[in-house]
């Protein structure tokens, strides 16, 4: 009656082995560490770079505990750790002199950081600890406000090319066509044109709001976008800079930064374990601008150095190509590039193809309509400073896919494209608020949380085994083994806890044990009414499984409705909270199922049980 099959309890056994092999990573603790990442979207870090770290180590008679190079897939890392924080800074200091020969504009970023100290033969198995959230480990939170009003500037560029290229490609004449803030002003001589003009917009640019008039210099069409396409351009503009933010952190291989939306032009960017605050900017800064520019070939190839440059040009002379005269003016920005990827020519030789949306198309087909067998370049611009990619020949007209080829192999045709797909901000950004949360705060966090919990698991636990004393601890024994899986799942999921992740530990305690009643209470219900100890306790597992589930897919449900509405630390509690659920009625059920088998199970002619004091009524 109350004996489990033997695969039950190898099943039992092999997730209690999952949970604690999966546990104890948390809690080896970190050791002070640097990272060496690239601090330029053009210089890829090889495994090479690991020996060039250990040189200049050796040379500045600094001992490492251990170095190794991280794949970031188009990037990678080299994660350098010391016995202590003294070695730690000294550290740095002289990586950043031995590889940074220019100060002023450094080929690598060296920044401080914590390295978790569990052993090489679990982190074999992936077994590592929870990442720590901001409140808990440290680190570093901007908000940025977006510049709406150079997003429509911008916007109202486009707007312009695209109207001037309708109306030349249409042949519809016009005496002049500016802009005037938001609105574009397009000037007639004559009424029939005018209208033309009026109905060629409006089939083609369905986004503008047109009104005509008329004024001392003569007919006027004055273009402005409709309230809907502003809203548009913001919201695109917002999720564009969003999406490029997250490519150029990722890249350096911070661990789970947040960058999120909030309000209507504003992101949230934080960076956990980063305590260097000027690194952090730099990070930030590092969103590059893409330009597709023509050569100025007025000034022969190979004599750039010493030739004085036109008006209207400029020389580049960092970059594949260069040194380079190009005109200042793009053909098109990153902003036009939809899609980019490592593809091969005709020749079977590395290129890269490139998809641009329908302005970027026609724009790139009046740039090089006339200019077949002339010099394009494409340059990043990153901390205002720019850097030639490639500097190729028209082969023929560009539409709104072409090809660059001549790439040196399919490794750097795939990191052209990761760079072109990147894009640039749709618009600039300000830092309007920072904050630093040193790790004093956080370990006090860490303590305080810990704690809470602590205490909270050993009220429940006296509480038990007073009351419900062989059974209460059962329940004590099967809520260990909750708190164990949980923490084991969210470090198999390197989930990022929060102090609302360690809230929501403590409120799965309490639901927890909250099951552990349920059941008790029910095997107490079938001795009052007089059933055997062992028919009992089968009876009480069994009716109180309904209950249990009927309670926990309830609260499970508001947990999912937290988990999908939610943001920021709302879903970090969700999170923990959805899990804690699961785990707990694993461990409310089996495990303590499972300890009641094994304990009394086996016995045949069992008179009593130890649960406390069971009152039954009087005859």
């Amino acid at each position: 009656m109350n004996r489990y099959p033997l695969w039950k309890y190898v099943m039992i056994a092999l997730v209690l082995a999952f949970g604690v092999l999966y546990t104890i990573p948390n809690f080896f603790g970190e050791s002070p560490a640097v990272q060496v990442s690239s601090a330029k979207a053009t210089l890829k870090l090889t495994p090479a770079a690991t020996d060039q770290v250990l040189q200049a180590l050796k040379v500045a008679a600094i001992p490492a505990e251990n170095a190794y190079y991280e794949d970031l897939g188009n990037n990678g890392t080299v994660r350098v750790r010391f016995a202590s924080t003294d070695l730690q800074f000294k550290a740095k200091t002289a990586i950043e002199q031995a590889l940074n020969k220019d100060p002023a504009d450094p080929s690598y970023l060296v920044a401080f950081n914590l390295l978790p100290n569990t052993p090489a033969w679990l982190q074999s198995l992936r077994a590592l600890p929870m990442y720590l959230g901001l409140d808990l480990r440290g680190g570093v939170h901007f908000l940025m406000q977006v510049d709406t009003r150079a997003v429509m500037t911008k916007r109202m560029q486009s707007v312009q090319t695209g109207a001037r290229s309708l109306l030349v490609e249409k042949k519809i004449r016009f005496a002049g066509l500016s802009r005037d803030g938001e609105a574009i002003d397009i000037r007639f001589r004559d009424r029939e044109t005018l209208d033309a003009a009026r109905d060629l917009l409006r089939n083609q640019m369905p986004e503008l709001a047109l009104v005509d008039s008329a004024d001392a210099d003569g007919l006027k069409l004055r273009a402005t976008l409709v309230p809907q396409a502003v809203r548009q351009t913001l919201e695109e503009a917002v999720q564009q800079n969003i999406s490029t933010l997250s490519k150029r952190v990722n890249e350096l291989g911070v661990a789970e930064p947040i960058i999120q939306r909030q309000g209507a032009d504003r992101i949230v960017v934080q960076l956990p374990g980063v305590q260097d605050v000027s690194r952090a900017k730099d990070i930030i800064g590092r969103t590059a601008t893409l330009e597709v520019r023509m050569v100025d070939e007025s000034v022969r190839r190979g004599t750039e150095d010493g030739a004085s440059v036109p008006v209207g040009s400029e020389l580049f002379k960092v970059g594949k190509g260069a040194p380079v005269v190009l005109y200042k003016d793009p053909v098109i920005t990153g902003d036009y590039i939809s899609n980019a990827g490592a593809a091969f020519d005709q020749n079977q030789q590395p290129s890269v193809s490139i998809d641009l949306n329908g302005d970027g198309g026609r724009k790139m087909r009046e740039a090089t309509r006339n200019k077949i067998g002339k010099l394009m370049a494409i340059v990043l611009f990153e901390k205002g400073k720019g850097e030639v990619l490639t500097v190729a020949t028209i082969r023929d007209e560009l539409g709104s896919r072409f090809q660059i080829t001549g790439m040196e192999s399919p490794t750097a045709a795939s990191d052209l494209a990761l760079l072109l797909r990147a894009g640039s901000l749709a618009a600039p950004m300000e830092i309007i608020e920072e904050r630093t949360i040193g790790p004093q705060l956080g370990a006090e966090n860490i303590a305080k949380g810990f704690n809470s919990t602590l205490y909270g698991f050993a009220a429940i636990t006296v509480f038990m085994i007073v009351y419900y004393l062989i059974f209460g601890a059962f329940s004590v024994f099967a809520l260990a083994v909750n708190v164990m899986l949980l923490i084991a799942l969210l470090s198999v999921l390197q989930a990022t806890l929060t102090l609302p992740g360690i809230a929501a530990i403590a409120l799965t305690l309490g639901m927890a044990i909250d099951a552990n009643v349920l059941i008790n209470e029910r095997i107490r219900e079938e001795l009052r009414n007089g059933n055997s100890p062992q028919a009992a306790i089968a009876t009480g597992f069994e009716r109180a499984w309904a209950t249990i589930l009927d309670s926990n897919v309830t609260t499970l449900i508001a947990g999912v409705a937290l988990l999908i509405f939610g943001s920021g630390p709302i879903r970090g509690f969700a999170v923990v909270h959805c899990l804690g659920i699961l785990t707990s009625m694993f461990s409310a059920v089996l495990v303590a199922r499972a300890l009641a088998n094994l304990w009394y199970g086996r016995r045949k002619k069992l008179t009593s049980v130890s649960i406390g004091q069971v009152w039954k009524p009087n005859a």
